[in-house]
């Protein structure tokens, strides 16, 4: 099977995103050592474009995925998390870049050590569930096929009930048909045999009266 191209782009989003901290603490330390930088600052901008140009992609293919279908809701919302994780990391590495905020290099320490400190949590890092912990990006990727293709077969079988069912409606309303055309079969039927016995009771009414008209005359 196919890597999804999502999870891929992802992948290597996050490993750009992880070099951007290692060069920027790299640059940092050159800087405390008095050495040039100028090579670095452009590594790293380039860096930060690239993360910028990929996370903008994963973004175009999470709104194609769902807008076609091709994942289910719930799947779109946890890349949509995950996503969401991407950008605030992104910030927080410019701004560790450009030294924005009140402490830089907590920030760019954290990034890197993973470990938090004077209770700044840890950017990098997010609750994860424990069948998932541990796992390298493979393995995710590999768990979250076989989900997809679970929730897949899942929607096999509901088109399956629902075309069956839909079956037996078409096959009820043949049934329903069939048996208006008998009642209206029948309904013609009495319909004409009302008409008969309405002519043959104009019939004997008249032989009755001219029975009665014949005796009266023989009397005479």
């Amino acid at each position: 099977m196919a890597p999804d191209p999502w999870f891929s782009t992802y992948d290597s989003t996050c490993q750009i995103a992880q070099e951007i901290a290692e060069k920027i603490q790299q640059q940092n330390q050159y800087e405390r050592n008095g050495e040039n930088t100028i090579r670095l600052t452009v590594t790293i901008r380039t860096l930060l474009q690239n993360l910028k140009d990929k996370i903008a992609l994963l973004k175009d293919l999470l709104l194609r995925a769902v807008s076609t279908h091709q994942i289910t809701q719930l799947e779109g919302d946890r890349r949509q998390n995950l996503l969401d994780e991407l950008v605030t990391r992104e910030r927080l590495l410019v701004a560790s870049f450009k030294n924005e905020g009140a402490e830089p290099d907590l920030i760019r320490s954290s990034l890197m050590t993973g470990g938090a400190k004077r209770g700044v949590p840890n950017p990098w890092l997010f609750e994860e569930p424990e069948e998932t912990r541990g796992l390298g990006f493979d393995e995710l990727r590999q768990q979250q096929q076989k989900i997809i293709q679970e929730q897949d077969a899942g929607l096999d079988a509901l088109s399956s009930i629902i075309s069956r069912q839909k079956q037996m409606g078409k096959e009820i309303g043949n049934e329903l048909d069939e048996q208006n055309e008998i009642i209206d079969d029948l309904a013609n039927l009495v319909e004409n045999t009302d008409g008969k016995l309405r002519t043959e009771t104009r019939r004997v009414t008249m032989v009755d009266r001219k029975s009665a008209s014949c005796g009266v005359w023989f009397r005479f």
